[in-house]
Formats: C-alpha cells, sequence, structure tokens
C-alpha cells in the first residue's frame, strides 16, 4: 500500500485524563543516603517533573514541533499477523541519488531520536546525502498494535524490511542502537540482498573463541586492555549487576508490569527517567526533552504498557534466520557473525554493553569503527555529530562503503550528478 502524510493529533480527552491523574499523586518515601540515584529515580526528580508535566510542559506546541517533520503512515502486512499501520518519518533529498538509510531507534526511544540527525544527512559537495527512514516500530508510538503473540524479532525485521520495499528501496543501509541494532542485524541476515551495510552504536559481542575465531582469539590473548577497554568492561559490568533488572521483568511478565504503565503516569515517568539519567553520558536534559520523551510513550497509539512486550517475544521466539547464520539463538545471536554485511560501529564510552576493540571484530566484517570521547546510550540524541560523522565517513566517496547502494538510487548516481 502507498504511504500516506500523518498528523500527530493526541485527542484532547488524553491530555484531559493525563492532568487529572496527575493532578493527586502518591509519592512513596526515600531513605536518607548520600545517593538516591542508587536507589533508582530520586523523589525530588520526579516530583519536580511530575508537576512540570501537568503544569508547565505543553504537549500541543511538541505537537507542532513534531509534526513539522515527514510524517507519513502506511500498512505492512507480516506473515502470520494483522496488517499494521506503521508511522514513519521519511526525509527524502532533493539530491540525486541520495543514500537510503533505515533508522531503527529501541526502548525507551522512539522516533524522535532521528530527528537531531535529520539535518546533519542532508548532503552537500564534501558529504554523502541520505533518505532517511525512522519508523516507529510496532507497539511503539504512533505505529498499531500486535494483537497476538509470537510477534519475535524477525517479524520486527520483517516490518522494517517490508517498509522498505514498499517505499522502493530494494538496497538500502541501516543503523541502530538498542533493539534497532538487533532488529538491523537481524535484516541483514535474513535479507543479505537488500541490505548493504549496517552501523551500530550498541556493539554486542563476546570474546574470540579459538574455534570460532582463532585469529582474533590469539590477538585477545596476547593483547592486553586498554586504559578505556577496561573502564568500558567496568560499565557493562555495573549495567549487568545494578542497571538491568527492568529487563528481567520486561523479559518474563510484561502484562503484570503494563497494569502499573498503563493507569499511572507517574509510573512511566520513574521507568523511563531513571533510564534516561543511568544510560546517558552526563547528558543535560531540559524538562521539555523528558516530558516530550515520555509523553510519546503516553500517548502512543498502543498505550505505553504495549512496548515493553518487544522484551518477552525476542526472549521466547525463535530466531531462526540468525540462529542459522551464527549457531546462536534469540538475544544472543544479535551478537553473532553476519558474513555479507559490512558492518560500521560507533563507540561511545556510556554505552550499556562496551567490548574491548577486538571483539566487535567477531559479529560480521568491520570496515568502519568510530572512536568517541563521549556519549551513551542513545547516541543519535546525545552526539548527533559523531552518528552522523560515522555514516559519512563510511559511506562517503573515500570511505569503506562508497557505492555500496548500487543503480538509479544509489550513491553511484549521486556522485554522477555532480560530475
Amino acid at each position: 500500500m502507498s504511504a500516506a502524510p500523518y498528523t500527530i493529533s493526541v485527542p484532547d480527552a488524553a491530555i484531559d485524563r493525563l492532568n487529572d491523574l496527575l493532578s493527586d499523586p502518591t509519592f512513596q518515601d526515600e531513605l536518607e543516603t548520600s545517593d538516591q540515584w542508587n536507589y533508582g529515580a530520586p523523589l525530588a526528580d520526579v516530583k519536580r517533573l511530575a508537576k512540570y508535566w501537568k503544569d508547565e510542559f505543553d504537549w500541543r506546541e511538541a505537537e507542532k514541533k513534531l509534526n513539522q517533520l515527514p510524517n507519513y503512515t502506511t500498512s505492512i502486512t507480516v506473515d502470520g499477523f494483522q496488517p499494521l499501520d506503521i508511522h514513519f518519518v521519511h526525509q527524502k533529498s532533493d539530491k540525486p541519488g541520495a543514500i537510503p538509510l533505515l533508522f531503527v531507534h529501541g526502548w525507551p526511544g522512539s522516533f524522535i531520536e532521528v530527528t537531531k540527525i535529520l539535518p546533519l544527512l542532508e548532503g552537500d559537495d564534501r558529504n554523502p546525502a541520505f533518505d532517511v527512514i525512522a519508523p516507529s516500530l510496532p507497539n511503539f508510538g504512533f505505529s498499531g498494535a500486535v494483537k497476538k503473540g509470537g510477534f519475535g524479532m524477525e517479524q520486527y525485521a520483517e516490518t522494517c524490511h517490508k517498509l522498505m520495499l514498499s517505499l522502493g528501496y530494494n538496497e538500502y543501509v541501516t543503523q541502530g542502537g538498542d533493539w534497532g541494532t538487533m532488529i538491523t542485524r537481524t535484516m541483514g541476515a535474513k535479507y543479505p540482498d537488500h541490505v548493504k551495510a549496517s552501523h551500530i552504536n550498541m556493539i554486542l559481542a563476546r570474546p574470540p573463541t579459538f574455534a570460532r575465531n582463532p585469529f582474533y582469539a590469539l590477538q585477545h590473548m596476547l593483547t592486553p586492555y586498554t586504559t578505556g577497554e577496561k573502564a568500558g568492561l567496568a560499565r557493562t559490568k555495573w549495567f549487568s549487576d545494578e542497571g538491568s533488572g527492568y529487563r528481567m521483568l520486561q523479559n518474563t511478565k510484561p502484562q503484570t508490569l503494563g497494569y502499573g504503565l498503563a493507569s499511572s503516569p507517574m509510573f512511566l515517568l520513574a521507568w523511563i527517567y531513571e533510564k534516561l539519567h543511568d544510560w546517558t553520558d552526563s547528558y543535560p536534559w531540559t524538562d521539555d526533552e523528558i516530558c516530550t520523551w515520555i509523553s510519546i510513550y503516553q500517548f502512543s497509539t498502543a498505550g505505553p504498557a504495549a512496548s515493553v512486550r518487544i522484551y518477552y517475544e525476542v526472549a521466547h521466539v525463535p530466531t531462526p534466520t540468525l540462529a542459522k547464520v551464527t549457531g546462536l539463538q534469540g538475544r544472543a545471536a544479535s551478537g553473532g557473525y553476519i558474513p555479507r554485511v559490512k558492518l560500521g560501529v560507533g563507540r561511545f564510552p556510556k554505552e550499556l554493553w562496551v567490548t574491548p576493540k577486538v571483539w566487535a571484530r567477531t559479529i560480521g566484517p568491520l570496515v568502519w569503527e568510530g572512536e568517541h570521547e563521549s556519549g551513551g546510550h542513545f547516541a543519535a540524541w546525545e552526539r548527533p555529530d559523531a552518528i552522523a560523522g560515522d555514516l559519512r565517513g563510511m559511506l562517503g566517496k573515500k570511505g569503506p562503503c562508497y557505492g555500496i547502494v548500487k543503480g538509479k538510487d544509489g550513491y553511484e548516481a549521486q556522485t554522477q550528478a555532480r560530475l
């Protein structure tokens, strides 16, 4: 089906209900301690943000800004499931031969993460231009809700691939973090004739083994970790030990958790705000940014609880394509080797999974490594210059993936137009 322009328009009744729920909140107490963040979102912060959300934040103004984006919707049918209305941003370049780029968000992110890199990917005499497509994943943002179980990693990948085909992009490149990393990696394994290159900013990799990667295993054994790599491993350990409890809940009982997310905007605020704080590199969040970010969940088409179902489904639904390619299964498979798709990585010190450099060489034909001194999990929002710089460097005229998207819709045509 053809895409149609889309206008975000939250009903007044939904805004009124939010304000009613925020009018008489019940706050728990907190312990006296030197660092409240060790226990979770601090009471003072949550009180301030809840009051700001109700009394000062203007969703209509935020909505107006979001509607300045080129928003569209289309219907995508995934095998075995009902048709889904998929919302997406589609910034189409006016330059010939722009490179089609699929940008895939994760949780607790959304399509909003693409907004800061859009102006950086318009192209000029030195840098390639991109057609940027950034969907709201099913159950997120302004895309539709999946109505039955079993919608796992391969189904998310199928959704995104069929979206690109529906827009006329037979070949394209991808960028993703969080679930976007896993979904785009699955796409590379499932559709290697279409996904020509991928850039990721959450590098899911494990130490090389002599059985699977003897050269890198030897290199790993003989080369000491750098100071930065040791810091990265410490960050990963912190996340595993102190920051990943949410994942177990969402992996196992999303329905029970969903009652709180759906009925209490206070709970939704605290649940996501904690991650915005802990997962970034001291990013200076404004109250407007936080409230816009969380309002997209509060006012989402499927409801704020639907987004966490992805954790359960991916953990429980087999991923045969990745299992076949990598010999691994489920979420672990996203770290396996995808042999045909050129891979670029962006390293950020406050990502959640920060691995030594040699580990990344075990997951694909690595052709680009962007080393960035700052930035965390929401790299496109925190460091849009870094993500855009990686993409320009990787796919630009002097980059390792120059001309990788062929034909009239590829970068070769863009180059010819300049000659």
